[in-house]
């Protein structure tokens, strides 16, 4: 097997990016595209005939007359009138899927990298080797042997397919045994106007397949799979520009030589076998303008970042403008700036009975928090939440937030079965080894006060050293001789007794621990405590403020302080479990409320500091229009992408004013931008590919490529390599023909 590589192409990765070699590319996938890979020998009949002729030191023959000869004939063979299964590896657009594909341009992937050129076309020529296979695409009601657009099929003999009749064009193949011509095989009819107006034409099949090198795996979260190795792939000529179902079949056109210009006449179909078929549905009604959407989301911070922070909005009108638009006074400047610090007023009853209202806020905050008093956050040694109330003595309200987080961090504790057990279990365990360790102290003092009185008082005073002895070892795993204790070393054998207790019981919690740290389980209310922080079609960002996960941590850390001892123990624990946490706190997160969340689930989010990756703690939908995302740093940078969904082939939404254009790619190595990434421009430069570069088949097929020039006019391929200034090949366009995905950077500064 020969092939055919190109040390200019780049291994590309499906968000779009590329690098200069598939070692030095910066993503976990690497794909390089190539024109073709094209086998020793096509499929066909050889025949090898030898003669050895034995000749003397004057180059007399030895055997005139009598030549030792021997001849052999074999079959290369090479699928012809259909697919294995195993020979496809993918598809685009899927079958049975629906969507908005009208820029999309469908493909298959084939397993066997060569199988699009083994077979060989009398008219291709060595230096543009041409397939032997196409896609082609048929919308609805445009085939009469499938009207819905479901991709049936016919089934006939090869016979049938070769030698049709009635008025029927088949292809021109000669010379297949009895055998073959007795097989079945699906063909579909094409009536000989759809075909002229559809088919690719003989030089533009070059440019329709090509070679998918993947050099490691990655698997995509949706869409295509990819595999380590390399492939076929064969693209389409046809975008399908209305709604309806579309039926895409993979068909031979062996023996169809000089009948792909668009000149057949004199009948009324073509016969082509369809060695693979599939459907899939476009539906124009279901597109959206994600573009114009995303850039929506990130626009008000474009303007000024802290339009992106979450905090409730004033009315309209009273901040950042004169003051007689709103309410005046010392209240009113504390109303405005407790909002503007991420607080909202929420209902409050207080000890006495009465009903006032407090300031809450959860641990999205729009601005750093200040520091709050070591109690609030301390771990376990709280029964209510009364230590962490704060009190605003001058105005007579209270702050709630930390208070309502420890509150809910007990409930969600002792919600938890598994977790309320646990921590109850880690408690009798500690409480149990403190007053063993406590009995053993009383019986070692017990035994030398009584040491003069009783002869056996050394005897006891050597158990009790044995004992502590014990303990001690069982904490620092080593045992030291047995002495004396002194007060000091009574202390510290207590100590090191308990934590190794303590940590034995902390292995099962701090993963639960850690799962709280993150949110998780924390209703979306307590985060966004009022709908109008989040609105529909918004993005916004927030601190975390720490402390409030703290009082979170501290109550779930108070479930089961039923005595004293409990309390006093309860540090050990909480140390214990807090030594064990593989998960560090986030810093900073963002919530996303749009429809883009709901047609885009796995929605690119990057979240960048000084051009460093931060990174991504958690990531959920708490609603279907929802995102949030939780980080370990405060980003500088967010960018939003559209989501990976394998490679795709077709023409790109652009941005305002480039509908239906192609974004372009750098192709030359060494250069800058690097080899494969955007250079930033679209093209065409006036037009659209659609207006531009379309066949004129007035009643005809809509949405046909012109590939390359036809009828004066000039094709894709052809304006391509204008642009770029270069002769393009089958790889070449198919770099420029990969669908850029949607992205929007923003640049954060909120303030501190």
């Amino acid at each position: 097997m020969t092939t055919q590589p190109d040390p200019t192409t780049p291994p590309v990765d499906p968000t779009g990016t590329t690098g200069d070699s598939p070692a030095s590319t910066t993503t976990a996938l690497g794909i390089t595209f190539v024109d073709h890979v094209l086998p020793s020998a096509t499929a066909g009949t050889y025949h090898v005939a030898v003669e050895q002729i034995l000749r003397d030191a004057d180059d007399n023959p030895l055997n005139p007359g009598d030549p030792l000869k021997a001849d052999h004939s074999f079959e290369i063979r090479a699928p012809q009138f259909k697919l294995d299964a195993s020979s496809v590896h993918a598809f685009h657009p899927a079958p049975g899927s629906a969507g908005d594909f009208t820029r999309t341009l469908p493909h298959v992937t084939l397993t066997r990298a060569p199988l699009p050129w083994e077979r060989e076309q009398r008219w291709s020529r060595a230096d543009r080797r041409a397939p032997w296979i196409a896609l082609l695409l048929f919308g609805p009601g445009e085939l009469p042997g499938d009207p819905q657009g479901r991709a049936e099929t016919d089934e006939h003999t090869v016979a049938e397919l070769v030698t049709p009749g009635g008025g029927v064009l088949g292809p021109a193949l000669t010379g297949l045994p009895p055998e073959t011509l007795s097989s079945l095989c699906r063909t579909i009819d094409v009536p000989v106007a759809l075909f002229n107006a559809l088919v690719p034409r003989e030089p533009e099949m070059h440019y329709l397949a090509h070679v998918r090198e993947v050099k490691e795996m990655a698997p995509q979260r949706s869409g295509e799979v990819f595999t380590e190795g390399t492939f076929g792939v064969l693209t389409g000529n046809r975008f399908p520009r209305r709604t309806g179902d579309y039926a895409v079949h993979v068909v031979s056109f062996e023996g169809f030589e000089g009948k792909l210009g668009g000149n057949v006449t004199g009948y009324t179909a073509v016969r082509l076998a369809s060695l693979w078929a599939w459907s899939f549905r476009c539906d124009t009604g279901a597109a959206f303008d994600a573009e114009g959407i995303l850039r929506n989301l990130v626009e008000p911070g474009c303007a000024d970042p802290e339009n992106l922070a979450l905090r409730l909005r004033p009315p309209a009108g009273t901040a950042g403008t004169a003051r007689e638009a709103g309410p005046t006074g010392p209240a009113a400047d504390l109303a405005r700036e407790r909002l503007g610090n991420g607080y909202v007023p929420v209902g409050h009853r207080v000890l006495s009975g009465e009903r006032t209202y407090a300031w809450y806020r959860g641990p999205a905050t729009p601005v750093t928090a200040q520091p709050v008093p070591p109690s609030v956050t301390d771990p376990g040694t709280y029964t209510t939440a009364d230590h962490a109330l704060i009190y605003e003595r001058e105005h007579g309200l209270c702050d709630v937030g930390y208070a309502t987080a420890w509150t809910l961090g007990r409930t969600i504790g002792l919600a938890d079965p598994a977790y309320a057990t646990g921590t109850l279990r880690a408690r009798r365990e500690l409480a149990d080894a403190a007053v063993r360790f406590e009995a053993v102290v009383r019986a070692g003092a017990a035994a030398r006060a009584g040491a003069v009185a009783d002869p056996h008082a050394a005897m006891s005073r050597r158990r009790h050293l044995a004992a502590l002895h014990e303990l001690a070892r069982h904490g620092v795993g080593r045992a030291a001789a047995p002495v004396e204790p002194s007060a000091q070393t009574l202390l510290l054998a207590r100590a090191t007794a308990l934590r190794a207790v303590a940590e034995r019981g902390a292995d099962p919690l701090a993963e639960w621990v850690d799962r709280l740290a993150l949110l998780h389980g924390v209703p979306f209310a307590y985060l966004v405590p009022d709908v109008r922080m989040l609105p529909p079609e918004s993005l916004r960002m927030f601190r975390v403020d720490r402390a409030w996960i703290g009082a979170l941590i501290a109550g779930a850390q108070s479930v089961g302080l039923h005595t004293e001892l409990d309390r006093e123990l309860a540090p050990d624990l909480c140390a214990a479990v807090t030594a064990r946490s593989a998960t560090a706190w986030p810093a900073a997160g963002l919530l996303i409320r749009s429809a883009l969340v709901s047609a885009w689930p796995e929605l690119r989010v990057r979240a960048l500091r000084g051009n460093a990756p931060v990174a991504e703690l958690r990531r959920d939908h708490p609603d279907p229009d929802v995102l949030l995302c939780l980080f370990d740093q405060v980003p500088d940078q967010l960018i939003l992408g559209e989501p990976t969904e394998g490679i795709h082939f077709g023409i790109d939404s652009g941005g305002t004013g480039q509908e239906d254009r192609i974004g372009l790619r750098q192709l030359q190595a060494g250069g800058t931008p690097p080899l494969g990434a955007s250079l930033g421009t679209y093209f065409p430069v006036e037009g659209s590919v659609i207006t531009t570069y379309l066949r004129e088949n007035g009643d005809g097929p809509d949405g046909v490529l012109r590939v390359l020039d036809e009828g004066g006019r000039e094709g894709l391929v052809t304006g391509l390599g204008r642009v770029l200034n270069r002769t393009l090949g089958p790889r070449h366009f198919a770099v420029e023909l990969i669908n850029a995905p949607l992205e929007q950077r923003l640049t954060l500064q909120a303030r501190q």
